[in-house]
Protein backbone atom coordinates (compact mmCIF):
# COMPACT_ATOMS: atom_id res chain seq x y z
CA UNK A 1 0.00 0.00 0.00
CA UNK A 2 1.60 3.59 -1.31
CA UNK A 3 2.61 5.71 1.87
CA UNK A 4 -0.01 8.37 2.47
CA UNK A 5 1.54 11.68 1.08
CA UNK A 6 -0.05 15.44 2.65
CA UNK A 7 3.36 16.53 4.20
CA UNK A 8 2.45 20.03 2.09
CA UNK A 9 -0.86 19.92 2.89
CA UNK A 10 0.20 19.85 6.13
CA UNK A 11 2.80 22.51 5.42
CA UNK A 12 0.42 24.65 4.02
CA UNK A 13 -1.71 24.37 7.11
CA UNK A 14 0.83 25.09 9.49
CA UNK A 15 2.24 27.94 7.77
CA UNK A 16 -1.63 29.33 7.14
CA UNK A 17 -2.21 29.06 11.05
CA UNK A 18 1.05 30.57 11.80
CA UNK A 19 -0.17 34.08 10.05
CA UNK A 20 -3.81 33.76 11.46
CA UNK A 21 -1.77 33.34 14.92
CA UNK A 22 -0.03 36.24 14.68
CA UNK A 23 -2.88 37.82 14.25
CA UNK A 24 -5.08 36.81 16.51
CA UNK A 25 -2.24 37.23 18.89
CA UNK A 26 -2.57 34.43 21.43
CA UNK A 27 -0.15 36.38 24.23
CA UNK A 28 -2.42 39.32 24.09
CA UNK A 29 -5.20 37.15 24.34
CA UNK A 30 -3.65 35.08 27.49
CA UNK A 31 -3.24 38.66 29.01
CA UNK A 32 -6.63 39.73 28.21
CA UNK A 33 -7.88 36.57 30.13
CA UNK A 34 -5.44 37.19 33.33
CA UNK A 35 -6.45 41.23 33.49
CA UNK A 36 -10.48 39.78 32.49
CA UNK A 37 -10.19 37.17 35.69
CA UNK A 38 -9.16 39.36 38.20
CA UNK A 39 -12.12 41.64 37.56
CA UNK A 40 -14.09 38.51 37.45
CA UNK A 41 -13.06 37.59 40.40
CA UNK A 42 -13.87 41.20 42.39
CA UNK A 43 -15.99 41.16 45.57
CA UNK A 44 -18.33 43.84 44.01
CA UNK A 45 -18.66 42.67 40.66
CA UNK A 46 -21.98 41.94 40.52
CA UNK A 47 -22.84 45.27 42.46
CA UNK A 48 -23.02 46.57 38.87
CA UNK A 49 -25.15 43.59 36.95
CA UNK A 50 -24.59 45.25 33.39
CA UNK A 51 -21.06 45.64 33.66
CA UNK A 52 -20.38 42.36 35.53
CA UNK A 53 -22.33 40.57 32.11
CA UNK A 54 -19.77 42.68 30.21
CA UNK A 55 -17.24 41.64 31.90
CA UNK A 56 -17.56 37.84 32.29
CA UNK A 57 -18.94 37.81 28.68
CA UNK A 58 -15.55 39.60 27.29
CA UNK A 59 -13.85 36.36 29.43
CA UNK A 60 -15.76 34.12 28.01
CA UNK A 61 -15.12 34.50 24.14
CA UNK A 62 -11.30 35.79 25.37
CA UNK A 63 -11.03 31.98 26.85
CA UNK A 64 -13.08 30.60 23.51
CA UNK A 65 -10.51 32.27 21.14
CA UNK A 66 -7.16 30.90 22.87
CA UNK A 67 -8.61 27.16 24.00
CA UNK A 68 -9.45 27.40 19.69
CA UNK A 69 -6.11 28.50 18.68
CA UNK A 70 -3.98 25.91 21.01
CA UNK A 71 -6.83 22.99 20.09
CA UNK A 72 -5.49 23.65 16.19
CA UNK A 73 -2.01 24.03 17.14
CA UNK A 74 -1.98 21.10 18.85
CA UNK A 75 -4.43 18.86 16.00
CA UNK A 76 -1.76 19.56 13.35
CA UNK A 77 0.88 18.13 15.76
CA UNK A 78 -1.02 14.78 16.53
CA UNK A 79 -1.71 14.85 12.64
CA UNK A 80 1.90 15.20 11.60
CA UNK A 81 2.08 11.86 14.44
CA UNK A 82 -0.86 10.15 12.62
CA UNK A 83 0.29 10.53 9.35
CA UNK A 84 3.79 9.08 10.05
CA UNK A 85 1.85 5.68 12.18
CA UNK A 86 0.01 5.46 9.26
CA UNK A 87 2.73 5.01 6.62
CA UNK A 88 5.01 3.19 9.65
CA UNK A 89 1.73 0.19 9.91
CA UNK A 90 0.64 0.53 6.34
CA UNK A 91 -2.67 0.88 7.97
CA UNK A 92 -5.31 1.76 5.50
CA UNK A 93 -8.15 2.75 8.03
CA UNK A 94 -5.14 5.37 9.88
CA UNK A 95 -4.35 6.47 6.47
CA UNK A 96 -8.46 7.12 6.39
CA UNK A 97 -8.61 9.05 9.76
CA UNK A 98 -5.55 11.00 8.65
CA UNK A 99 -7.46 12.51 5.50
CA UNK A 100 -10.69 12.94 7.62
CA UNK A 101 -8.87 15.26 10.43
CA UNK A 102 -6.83 17.04 7.36
CA UNK A 103 -10.66 18.00 6.09
CA UNK A 104 -11.62 18.69 9.21
CA UNK A 105 -8.79 21.38 10.23
CA UNK A 106 -8.76 22.84 6.87
CA UNK A 107 -12.31 23.63 7.62
CA UNK A 108 -11.22 25.08 10.77
CA UNK A 109 -8.82 27.29 10.20
CA UNK A 110 -10.48 28.32 7.15
CA UNK A 111 -12.75 29.45 9.26
CA UNK A 112 -10.76 31.44 11.92
CA UNK A 113 -9.06 32.76 8.60
CA UNK A 114 -12.28 34.84 8.36
CA UNK A 115 -12.05 36.17 12.07
CA UNK A 116 -8.70 37.67 10.75
CA UNK A 117 -10.54 39.76 8.04
CA UNK A 118 -12.97 41.84 10.52
CA UNK A 119 -10.81 44.86 10.92
CA UNK A 120 -12.95 46.93 10.17
CA UNK A 121 -13.45 50.21 12.55
CA UNK A 122 -16.51 49.53 13.89
CA UNK A 123 -16.18 45.41 13.63
CA UNK A 124 -15.22 44.38 16.85
CA UNK A 125 -18.92 45.79 18.40
CA UNK A 126 -22.46 44.07 19.21
CA UNK A 127 -25.10 44.92 17.00
CA UNK A 128 -28.61 45.90 16.31
CA UNK A 129 -30.69 43.36 13.80
CA UNK A 130 -33.45 45.09 12.38
CA UNK A 131 -36.24 43.33 9.83
CA UNK A 132 -38.82 44.70 7.95
CA UNK A 133 -41.47 43.07 5.68
CA UNK A 134 -41.34 44.39 2.19
CA UNK A 135 -43.21 43.98 -0.66
CA UNK A 136 -45.71 40.54 -1.07
CA UNK A 137 -48.49 41.17 1.73
CA UNK A 138 -48.79 38.53 4.22
CA UNK A 139 -45.94 36.53 2.82
CA UNK A 140 -43.78 39.06 3.31
CA UNK A 141 -44.61 39.59 7.01
CA UNK A 142 -44.42 35.67 7.04
CA UNK A 143 -41.10 35.83 5.06
CA UNK A 144 -39.86 38.51 7.95
CA UNK A 145 -40.84 36.63 10.59
CA UNK A 146 -38.70 33.37 8.91
CA UNK A 147 -35.59 35.66 9.02
CA UNK A 148 -35.85 36.88 12.36
CA UNK A 149 -36.17 32.96 13.69
CA UNK A 150 -33.26 32.43 11.45
CA UNK A 151 -31.09 35.33 13.04
CA UNK A 152 -31.91 34.02 16.44
CA UNK A 153 -31.26 30.71 15.99
CA UNK A 154 -27.62 31.77 14.62
CA UNK A 155 -26.70 33.87 17.70
CA UNK A 156 -28.41 30.85 20.38
CA UNK A 157 -25.51 28.21 18.03
CA UNK A 158 -22.94 30.60 18.58
CA UNK A 159 -23.67 31.68 21.71
CA UNK A 160 -24.41 34.63 21.33
CA UNK A 161 -26.93 36.82 23.76
CA UNK A 162 -29.52 38.44 22.11
CA UNK A 163 -32.34 40.85 23.29
CA UNK A 164 -35.64 41.70 21.54
CA UNK A 165 -36.21 45.34 21.52
CA UNK A 166 -39.35 45.23 19.29
CA UNK A 167 -41.24 43.39 17.36
CA UNK A 168 -44.24 44.41 15.88
CA UNK A 169 -46.73 41.92 14.36
CA UNK A 170 -48.40 42.27 11.46
CA UNK A 171 -52.35 41.26 11.44
CA UNK A 172 -52.62 37.80 9.50
CA UNK A 173 -49.42 36.02 9.86
CA UNK A 174 -45.76 37.03 10.58
CA UNK A 175 -44.21 40.33 11.86
CA UNK A 176 -44.30 44.06 10.20
CA UNK A 177 -41.02 44.52 11.75
CA UNK A 178 -38.76 43.25 14.84
CA UNK A 179 -35.26 44.84 16.32
CA UNK A 180 -33.01 42.64 18.53
CA UNK A 181 -29.66 43.06 19.74
CA UNK A 182 -26.55 40.68 19.51
CA UNK A 183 -24.26 41.47 22.53
CA UNK A 184 -21.32 39.49 21.53
CA UNK A 185 -17.70 40.65 20.29
CA UNK A 186 -17.31 40.98 16.36
CA UNK A 187 -21.41 40.46 16.23
CA UNK A 188 -21.56 43.51 14.18
CA UNK A 189 -18.58 42.31 12.08
CA UNK A 190 -19.99 38.90 10.91
CA UNK A 191 -23.61 39.95 10.49
CA UNK A 192 -23.47 43.18 8.23
CA UNK A 193 -22.95 41.06 5.60
CA UNK A 194 -26.36 40.06 5.54
CA UNK A 195 -27.60 44.05 5.53
CA UNK A 196 -29.58 44.03 2.24
CA UNK A 197 -32.63 42.80 0.85
CA UNK A 198 -33.83 38.75 0.89
CA UNK A 199 -36.03 37.91 -1.81
CA UNK A 200 -38.29 34.21 -0.98
CA UNK A 201 -39.67 32.19 -3.89
CA UNK A 202 -42.04 29.97 -3.16
CA UNK A 203 -45.85 28.38 -3.26
CA UNK A 204 -47.67 30.61 -0.82
CA UNK A 205 -49.55 29.12 1.95
CA UNK A 206 -51.68 32.08 1.90
CA UNK A 207 -52.40 32.58 -1.89
CA UNK A 208 -54.12 30.14 -4.07
CA UNK A 209 -53.35 26.88 -4.80
CA UNK A 210 -50.48 25.90 -7.39
CA UNK A 211 -49.14 29.67 -7.56
CA UNK A 212 -45.76 30.98 -6.83
CA UNK A 213 -45.51 34.00 -4.92
CA UNK A 214 -42.38 36.47 -4.50
CA UNK A 215 -41.87 38.39 -1.13
CA UNK A 216 -39.04 40.66 -0.17
CA UNK A 217 -37.93 41.83 3.77
CA UNK A 218 -34.91 44.67 4.41
CA UNK A 219 -32.67 43.14 6.85
CA UNK A 220 -30.66 46.32 8.22
CA UNK A 221 -27.81 46.10 10.79
CA UNK A 222 -26.21 48.52 13.08
CA UNK A 223 -23.02 48.59 15.31
CA UNK A 224 -23.83 49.28 18.98
CA UNK A 225 -21.16 51.84 20.44
CA UNK A 226 -20.43 51.42 24.05
CA UNK A 227 -19.94 55.11 24.66
CA UNK A 228 -22.21 57.60 22.98
CA UNK A 229 -21.27 60.35 24.79
CA UNK A 230 -20.36 62.53 22.13
CA UNK A 231 -23.97 62.60 20.59
CA UNK A 232 -26.34 65.01 21.85
CA UNK A 233 -29.62 64.34 21.13
CA UNK A 234 -31.70 67.73 21.99
CA UNK A 235 -35.20 67.28 23.03
CA UNK A 236 -36.56 69.23 19.76
CA UNK A 237 -34.92 67.36 17.31
CA UNK A 238 -37.01 63.83 18.72
CA UNK A 239 -41.02 62.80 19.18
CA UNK A 240 -41.40 60.28 22.00
CA UNK A 241 -44.66 58.19 21.30
CA UNK A 242 -45.29 55.37 24.05
CA UNK A 243 -47.87 52.61 23.18
CA UNK A 244 -49.08 49.63 25.15
CA UNK A 245 -46.56 46.45 24.89
CA UNK A 246 -48.34 43.74 22.75
CA UNK A 247 -47.85 40.43 21.40
CA UNK A 248 -49.16 38.33 18.51
CA UNK A 249 -52.32 38.93 17.95
CA UNK A 250 -52.60 42.27 20.56
CA UNK A 251 -52.51 40.34 23.01
CA UNK A 252 -51.09 42.34 26.07
CA UNK A 253 -47.96 42.06 27.92
CA UNK A 254 -48.60 44.46 30.37
CA UNK A 255 -51.46 46.95 31.20
CA UNK A 256 -49.37 49.96 31.24
CA UNK A 257 -48.04 51.99 28.26
CA UNK A 258 -44.79 51.26 28.71
CA UNK A 259 -43.20 51.00 25.12
CA UNK A 260 -41.87 53.90 23.37
CA UNK A 261 -41.05 55.10 19.79
CA UNK A 262 -38.53 57.64 19.63
CA UNK A 263 -38.64 59.37 16.21
CA UNK A 264 -35.52 61.37 15.37
CA UNK A 265 -37.03 64.46 13.34
CA UNK A 266 -33.82 66.07 11.44
CA UNK A 267 -32.81 62.57 9.91
CA UNK A 268 -36.19 60.16 10.49
CA UNK A 269 -34.45 57.51 12.02
CA UNK A 270 -37.42 55.84 14.40
CA UNK A 271 -36.48 53.20 17.28
CA UNK A 272 -39.24 51.34 18.67
CA UNK A 273 -38.63 49.77 22.72
CA UNK A 274 -41.05 47.67 24.06
CA UNK A 275 -38.60 45.00 25.70
CA UNK A 276 -38.54 46.43 29.61
CA UNK A 277 -41.38 46.73 31.88
CA UNK A 278 -40.52 50.37 32.19
CA UNK A 279 -41.52 53.12 29.87
CA UNK A 280 -38.13 54.85 31.36
CA UNK A 281 -36.13 51.32 30.33
CA UNK A 282 -37.40 51.71 27.23
CA UNK A 283 -36.95 55.29 26.58
CA UNK A 284 -33.33 54.69 28.02
CA UNK A 285 -32.60 51.77 25.56
CA UNK A 286 -34.57 53.47 22.55
CA UNK A 287 -32.11 56.50 22.93
CA UNK A 288 -28.85 54.34 23.16
CA UNK A 289 -29.57 52.76 20.15
CA UNK A 290 -30.95 56.21 18.74
CA UNK A 291 -27.68 57.77 19.78
CA UNK A 292 -25.76 54.72 17.99
CA UNK A 293 -27.70 54.82 15.07
CA UNK A 294 -26.43 58.73 14.63
CA UNK A 295 -23.23 58.23 15.89
CA UNK A 296 -22.72 55.66 12.82
CA UNK A 297 -24.18 58.53 10.68
CA UNK A 298 -21.76 60.89 11.82
CA UNK A 299 -19.02 59.00 11.64
CA UNK A 300 -19.55 58.15 8.05
CA UNK A 301 -19.78 61.37 6.83
CA UNK A 302 -16.67 62.64 8.40
CA UNK A 303 -14.84 60.14 6.87
CA UNK A 304 -16.50 60.87 3.71
CA UNK A 305 -18.29 57.66 2.92
CA UNK A 306 -20.91 57.50 1.03
CA UNK A 307 -22.71 54.35 1.49
CA UNK A 308 -24.65 53.38 4.78
CA UNK A 309 -23.09 50.47 7.06
CA UNK A 310 -27.18 49.82 7.71
CA UNK A 311 -27.06 49.72 3.86
CA UNK A 312 -29.73 51.83 1.52
CA UNK A 313 -32.43 48.88 1.35
CA UNK A 314 -35.45 49.34 -0.26
CA UNK A 315 -36.62 45.98 0.11
CA UNK A 316 -38.22 45.07 -3.31
CA UNK A 317 -37.46 44.35 -6.90
CA UNK A 318 -33.82 45.38 -7.90
CA UNK A 319 -32.34 45.49 -4.87
CA UNK A 320 -31.62 41.42 -3.63
CA UNK A 321 -28.33 40.45 -2.04
CA UNK A 322 -29.92 36.66 -1.20
CA UNK A 323 -32.76 34.65 -2.86
CA UNK A 324 -34.50 31.78 -0.83
CA UNK A 325 -36.09 29.17 -3.27
CA UNK A 326 -38.60 26.82 -2.08
CA UNK A 327 -39.70 26.21 -5.33
CA UNK A 328 -40.08 24.47 -8.20
CA UNK A 329 -36.70 24.14 -6.72
CA UNK A 330 -34.97 24.21 -3.27
CA UNK A 331 -31.63 26.79 -3.18
CA UNK A 332 -30.37 29.47 -1.31
CA UNK A 333 -27.69 31.83 -2.92
CA UNK A 334 -26.32 34.82 -2.43
CA UNK A 335 -26.11 36.63 -5.17
CA UNK A 336 -23.00 38.92 -4.31
CA UNK A 337 -20.24 36.01 -3.26
CA UNK A 338 -22.34 33.44 -5.66
CA UNK A 339 -22.09 31.00 -2.40
CA UNK A 340 -25.23 28.72 -2.52
CA UNK A 341 -26.50 25.67 -0.93
CA UNK A 342 -29.47 23.19 -1.61
CA UNK A 343 -30.66 23.13 1.93
CA UNK A 344 -32.75 26.23 2.64
CA UNK A 345 -34.47 24.10 5.79
CA UNK A 346 -31.02 24.26 7.27
CA UNK A 347 -30.28 28.01 6.42
CA UNK A 348 -33.43 29.15 8.28
CA UNK A 349 -32.63 27.20 11.55
CA UNK A 350 -29.47 29.10 11.54
CA UNK A 351 -26.85 27.61 9.37
CA UNK A 352 -25.61 30.89 8.11
CA UNK A 353 -21.36 30.13 9.00
CA UNK A 354 -21.04 29.14 5.17
CA UNK A 355 -22.85 32.61 3.62
CA UNK A 356 -21.52 34.70 6.54
CA UNK A 357 -17.70 33.75 5.53
CA UNK A 358 -18.33 34.35 1.55
CA UNK A 359 -19.68 37.91 2.46
CA UNK A 360 -16.74 38.62 4.31
CA UNK A 361 -14.39 37.59 1.83
CA UNK A 362 -16.22 39.11 -0.94
CA UNK A 363 -16.32 42.09 1.01
CA UNK A 364 -12.52 42.83 1.64
CA UNK A 365 -12.10 41.64 -2.07
CA UNK A 366 -14.07 44.95 -2.70
CA UNK A 367 -12.57 46.82 -0.28
CA UNK A 368 -8.86 45.71 -1.42
CA UNK A 369 -10.05 46.88 -5.28
CA UNK A 370 -11.21 50.19 -4.18
CA UNK A 371 -8.25 50.90 -2.04
CA UNK A 372 -6.13 49.71 -5.15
Amino acid sequence: MADLDIAGDIAELRSTFFDIKSVLDAERLQADIERLSEAAGAPDLWDDPEAAQKVTSELSHAQADLKRITSIESRIDDLEVLVQMANEEGDEETQQEARKELKSLQKLISELEVRTLLDGEFDQLPAVVTIRAGAGGVDASDFAEMLQRMYLRYAEQHGMPVTVHETSYAEEAGIKSSSFEIDAPYAFGNLSVEAGTHRLVRMSPFGAAGKRQTSFAAVEVVPLFEQVDEIEVPENDIRVDVFRSSGPGGQSVNTTDSAVRITHIPTGVVVSMQNEKSQIQNRAAALRVLQSRLMLLKREEEAARKKDLAGNISASWGDQMRSYVLAPYQMVKDLRTLHEVNNPSAVFDGDLDGFIAAGIRWRKRQQQESDD
